[in-house]
C-alpha cells in the first residue's frame, strides 16, 4: 500500500507531490535519492545547529524556574521550527527571537486551514472551499511560504554553482577553515546538477515537505516525553543519572556520540511515543483487494491505521496503560511483532527522517534535564489530547 489516503490531498496546495504525498515512480525515485541524506555522517554535521537553537530554548524557559506550572510546548515548537529551517534550507528564520514573523505565522495558519478542511465536511469539496474565507487565508499563506522557499532555492543554487566554478578550495569557510555544512536543500541541488531528474518546483515540494513534517511531530514527541518525565519522577531520576554519567559536571555541548550513549533516554522516548504517538492516525489507499478477519476491502478503499490504539493492545504490551521504558530493553523487545509499534509508520513508506527526529529529541530532552528538574502541580494529571496538523504520515 504505497498510495496515501484521500485526506492527504488537502496538503497538496502547500507541499505539492513531495515525498509525503507522491506515489508511483516519482515517489520511488525521490525516496531513493533522499535516503542517503539521512546517513549518520550527514546527521552528525547538524548537531551544532541543534545545540545552538536548544540553548536559546533552555535560556527562554529559565524565567519559569520555581514558578507556577507553565506550558513548555510553545517554546519547543519555535525551537524545532528554527532547527528544521536551518537544517533543511540552510538559513535561520529565528522563530524563537521573532515568533510573530510573517513566515512563522504562515506556517501556523496554513496548518489550521488543512485541519479545518479535514474535520469540516462542507469545506472538503474544492468548489465550496474556494468560496469560503479560508481560501483567502490559504492563498496568502502559500504566497509567503512558497516565496520564501523559492527565494532560498535560487540563492543556494547560485552559491552552489559558484562554488563549483571556484573549485574545492573555495568551499573552505574563511572564518573557521572548515568545509561548509550542506543543508538538505544543498543535497537536492547537488543531485539536480549531477543529472538527477528533478525540477526546481519538485525541489520546493521536497523542501516544503520536510518543513511541514520536521517540526510539529518532533515538537509533540519532545513535549509528550517531557510530560512523562515530569509525571514519573523515578524515570526522570534514572534519565538524569545516565546524562550525568556522560557529561559529569561539564557544561559542554552534546556531541553526536554523546547522544548515541543515551540508551535509557531513548527507551523513555520510545515509551512516550508508544502511549502518545505523535502520529496517532494515518491512512493508506489500497491498490488491490484485501481480506482481514473475513472482511473484504476492495481495491481503492481508504484504510486507517491508529497507532494510539495499536500501541495499547494488551496482546503486545502487558499492562498497556503503565509507563514503563523497560519495555524497550533488548531482552523485552525480542519476539514482539514488528508492526505492533509504529510511531514512524512502517514498511517502504516509513518516516525517512526518524533518525534525525530521534537525534533532535534526545538533544532537546538532555539539554533540559541537564539544567532543570521537571514536575507537575498535580502528579495524577493526564495530558489533554488535541488533533493538529503534524498528526498525519
Amino acid at each position: 500500500m504505497l498510495d496515501k489516503a484521500y485526506p492527504y490531498r488537502y496538503l497538496q496546495p502547500w507541499i505539492g507531490d513531495g515525498l509525503l504525498t507522491s506515489t508511483g515512480e516519482k515517489w520511488r525515485g525521490h525516496r531513493k535519492m533522499l535516503t542517503p541524506s539521512f546517513h549518520f555522517k550527514i546527521l552528525e554535521e547538524f548537531i551544532d545547529v541543534i545545540n545552538s537553537n536548544e540553548k536559546i530554548m533552555v535560556q527562554k524557559i529559565k524565567k519559569h524556574v520555581n514558578g507556577p506550572e507553565f506550558d513548555i510546548c510553545p517554546y519547543v515548537t519555535l525551537c524545532a521550527l528554527d532547527i528544521i529551517c536551518e537544517t533543511v534550507m540552510g538559513v535561520p528564520v529565528q522563530a524563537q527571537q521573532d515568533s510573530d514573523s510573517e513566515y512563522v505565522q504562515a506556517v501556523r495558519k496554513m496548518g489550521d486551514v488543512v485541519m479545518q478542511r479535514g474535520f469540516k465536511p462542507w469545506l472538503q469539496p474544492d468548489l465550496l472551499f474556494k468560496l469560503s474565507p479560508l481560501a483567502k487565508v490559504q492563498e496568502k499563506c502559500l504566497a509567503i511560504l512558497h516565496n520564501v522557499t523559492d527565494s532560498v532555492i535560487q540563492t543556494r543554487k547560485r552559491q552552489f554553482l559558484q562554488s563549483r566554478k571556484d573549485g574545492p578550495a573555495k568551499e573552505e569557510n574563511a572564518d573557521i577553515g572548515t568545509k561548509r555544512r550542506l543543508a538538505f536543500l544543498d543535497l537536492l541541488i547537488k543531485a539536480q546538477q549531477d543529472g538527477f531528474d528533478i525540477t526546481d518546483a519538485e525541489i520546493r515540494e521536497e523542501v516544503d515537505t520536510f518543513m511541514f513534517e520536521g517540526h510539529d511531530t518532533t515538537t509533540s514527541g519532545i513535549c509528550f516525553t517531557l510530560f512523562a518525565l515530569a509525571k514519573h519522577q523515578d524515570v526522570q531520576a534514572k534519565a538524569v543519572q545516565e546524562i550525568k554519567s556522560i557529561f559529569g559536571d561539564s557544561d559542554r555541548d552534546a556531541s553526536y556520540n554523546d547522544l548515541q550513549e543515551m540508551k535509557y533516554l531513548e527507551q523513555v522516548i520510545k515509551e512516550a511515543l508508544r502511549l502518545y504517538p505523535t502520529v496517532p492516525i494515518f491512512g493508506r489507499k489500497i491498490s488491490e483487494n484485501v481480506t482481514v478477519d473475513g472482511y473484504e476491502f476492495p481495491a481503492g478503499s481508504n484504510l486507517v491505521i491508529i497507532p494510539y490504539m495499536l500501541h495499547r493492545h494488551p496482546d503486545y504490551f502487558l499492562d498497556p496503560e503503565k509507563f514503563d521504558p523497560d519495555r524497550f530493553l533488548q531482552e523485552n523487545s525480542m519476539g514482539r511483532h514488528p508492526y505492533c509499534y509504529v510511531p514512524f509508520a512502517a514498511g517502504p513508506r516509513n518516516c525517512i527522517g526518524q533518525k534525525f527526529a530521534t537525534m533532535e529529541m534526545k538533544a532537546a530532552l538532555s539539554a533540559v534535564l541537564r539544567r532543570y528538574k521537571l514536575s507537575l502541580e498535580d502528579p495524577n494529571e493526564e495530558p489533554r489530547l488535541v488533533a493538529e496538523l503534524g498528526y498525519i504520515m
